[in-house]
């Protein structure tokens, strides 16, 4: 080949893979996408307070009639709210009592002033009066509309109207990613929660119950119909208060943990009672495991319940969505594929490990939800291990490994109402386990773990925060750790050549970022190896060279292995 028939095909190359590059599609935001995802001008000078929420379904034109209380905090000067409610929606009308004091927290009649509302899209611009900053308000709003329908709960959310297995309605919510705007007016945005909690009020054929998060606080009945309230007394996510509505049987049971006495209730469909009273016994040992590594259960104002759902299962705080068919693992098989995970039921340790990391730790932004599903699916981890022992438990994690995708980062788009990879799932626990060995300390681990959920208890956090926190108490650098893992698609390759005479390994790190440089822990001796993308050779004892094999290597981190 000359010299200019290279030129020309090298020319011809850069051209073909241009064109390519432009017929990859790529993912573009709208400004809707941008309203729903970012904390901006008409969203930021007020604070949630508390959602009183009151709403009558109509099971047979799948319809809801609804009003909501928005108690919030004037932060500083502003006109416009920004409310978030989705299409099939209308919003009536929006008042606001601008007479209110905080020492008259109930909503009155007195200098009602009717706003004048916007809708674009699925916001709603309410026009308020002038409000003086650091006085608490509430923004009264009546709505009605058809939902939208779930089509494939939890996934493809909606309100769910559906039947039991003897023809009974049962009608529920899901809506984490969609948002809860899809069900009633919110800044619908998850830093944002409401400090004082919330209550919902639902009104419903008398011969249905009604259940949602925290404690029954009202109900009376009438001919054909019966009300029930529900009060939280602790911040929630929005996507987290859901009503749950069928022909329910109950039974109670308590706890006692470290926040002292515990309330357990349970909700299913009447004819799988005995089924429940038999599975739910997973629950205290979970709880008792899950005390121990992340501190009390953080909503003991509000009681733990599992609550029967007809879909497969949701986090939602204190009313945690069941629906695993009473059977061991996920569906009745094992994600990880290494047995372990058949011998508990998935749906009741994944969700509940949500209320420690996902209810009270929350992510600012959808793009950091690996802080909710990492640590939730390492909690799975470590209840296998409180149950069966260690290395059950390291079976299970490294089986987790053959779900993982490597499609895109695990962080998603900032500022759009869009998270990340699943590998948030499966990657990300087992970038916790891979920080786990480096720390190389299970003591230290736990108060890690531990000291997450004292420093962020019912917060709302960004990466940066919980990063720093688990760099600062394990005092190891880790910052290239999250940012290789969490930012790109590349398992880390270690390349290493040992030399048996000397016991010494020369090694390097390869398809990584340039920065990575995560040390390698020898458990024996706690010999921290550091290890970067240059050759660099470490002398070893005899034991630490003989543990240094592929099989233990791919064990205890998520990484590739080569030897020269």
């Amino acid at each position: 080949m000359t010299k200019k028939t290279f030129s020309l095909f090298i020319l011809l190359s850069v051209l073909i893979y241009a064109k390519a590059q432009l017929l990859v599609p790529k993912e573009t935001f709208t400004k809707a996408d941008t309203l729903r995802g970012s904390d901006n001008e008409n969203r930021n000078w007020w604070d949630v307070l508390k959602y009183g929420i009151a709403v009558t379904p109509d099971f047979n034109t799948k319809t809801i009639d609804g009003m909501c209380f928005i108690t919030f905090k004037v932060l500083k000067e502003g006109k416009i709210m920004q409310l978030d409610l989705q299409d099939s929606l209308v919003m009536d009308f929006a008042s606001i009592d601008v007479g209110k004091s905080i020492n008259r927290p109930n909503y009155s009649l007195d200098n009602v002033t009717y706003c004048d509302v916007l809708k674009t899209g699925s916001v709603y611009y309410v026009n308020v009066p002038y409000l003086k900053v650091n006085t608490i308000q509430t923004l009264k709003i009546k709505y009605h509309g058809k939902p939208r329908e779930a089509v494939k709960p939890p996934w493809d959310g909606g309100w769910i109207w559906t039947k039991d297995s003897l023809g009974n309605p049962w009608m529920s919510v899901a809506c984490q990613g969609l948002g809860a705007s899809s069900w009633y007016p919110c800044k619908d945005i998850q830093s944002d929660e409401p400090d004082w909690g919330m209550n919902l009020s639902i009104l419903a054929p008398d011969s249905l119950t009604v259940v949602s998060n925290g404690r029954q606080d009202l109900f009376y009945d009438k001919i054909d119909i019966r009300l029930r309230k529900w009060v939280v007394r602790n911040p929630i996510n929005n996507y987290n208060i859901i009503p749950y509505i069928g022909k329910y049987a109950n039974f109670t049971d308590t706890l006692m943990g470290e926040g002292g006495k515990l309330d357990l209730s349970y909700w299913v469909l009447r004819y799988n009672l005995e089924r429940a009273k038999k599975q739910f016994t997973q629950v205290k040992p979970m709880l008792h495991c899950f005390e121990y590594w992340f501190g009390k259960y953080p909503f003991y104002e509000d009681s733990y319940k599992l609550v029967e759902a007809p879909h497969l299962g949701m986090e939602h705080q204190s009313a945690i969505a069941y629906g695993n068919g009473f059977h061991n693992g996920y569906r009745g098989s094992d994600l990880s594929g290494s047995g372990w995970g058949k011998k508990w039921d998935f749906i009741i340790i994944h969700e509940s490990g949500h209320e420690w990391f996902g209810n009270s730790i929350t992510s600012k932004d959808l793009a950091d939800q690996w802080i909710h599903e990492s640590f939730t699916m390492y909690s799975e981890v470590l209840y296998t291990q409180w149950m069966f022992g260690k290395e059950a438990g390291n079976d299970y994690c490294v089986g987790l490994r053959g779900r993982i995708q490597n499609d895109k980062p695990i962080v998603g788009p900032y500022g759009v109402n869009k998270e990340g990879s699943g590998d948030m799932y499966y990657k990300g626990a087992n970038m916790i386990h891979s920080i786990r060995h480096i720390i190389n300390n299970d003591s230290l681990f736990r108060q890690i773990l531990r000291g997450l959920n004292r420093e962020f208890y019912h917060q709302t956090v960004t990466a940066k925060q919980i990063e720093d926190y688990m760099i600062t108490n394990s005092g190891i650098d880790l910052q290239a750790v999250f940012n290789q893992y969490l930012t790109t698609t590349q398992i880390p390759t270690l390349v290493y050549k040992s030399d048996k005479k000397t016991f010494s390994i020369t090694l390097r790190w390869t398809n990584c970022i340039s920065s990575f440089n995560m040390p390698i822990t020898i458990p024996s001796t706690n010999k921290r190896i550091n290890i970067t993308m240059e050759n660099s050779t470490v002398s070893l004892t005899k034991e630490e060279f003989n543990w240094f094999t592929k099989t233990n290597l791919v064990r205890d981190y998520l990484i590739e292995v080569e030897s020269e």
